[in-house]
């Protein structure tokens, strides 16, 4: 198992399609435990490039602060779950969380501040 988060400064960013890096984290699911942690600088933020090149990191569970629904929707065509209102921690933070079934996560960054589907700093355009 894979999974991504969008980080600026170290923690969890709130608007994925603007984040410095994604931590790309390799899990050892039945051992709940972190393998490797890979830090990639994503490729510029356009529509549909996310989705597909965090496909092809091999991610399958993506974990944002808040996404708008046609994001969540082109991640979820490339067989990538989204968990969307994680709090902004450090990667080590929310991947323990994650994996213990105690990640808490709030409302929708995007849905809580007013940004439309269309507006990118939801980064709602995948």
């Amino acid at each position: 198992m894979k999974i991504a988060i969008p980080t600026a400064n170290g923690v969890l960013c709130a608007h994925f399609g603007h984040c410095q890096e994604f931590a790309i984290v390799q899990i050892d699911a039945e051992k709940k435990e972190i393998i490797k942690t890979e830090m990639q600088t994503p490729p510029l933020h356009e529509p549909g490039v996310l989705p597909r090149w965090l496909n092809q990191q091999g991610c399958n569970v993506i974990i944002a602060g808040g996404m708008g629904q046609r994001a969540i929707s082109m991640f979820n065509q490339f067989g990538i779950q989204v968990v969307i209102g994680a709090p902004s921690q450090s990667t080590e933070t929310i991947i323990t969380a994650y994996l213990n079934d105690r990640l808490s996560v709030g409302e929708n960054l995007c849905d809580s501040q007013g940004h439309d589907n269309q507006g990118s700093k939801c980064g709602s355009h995948g």
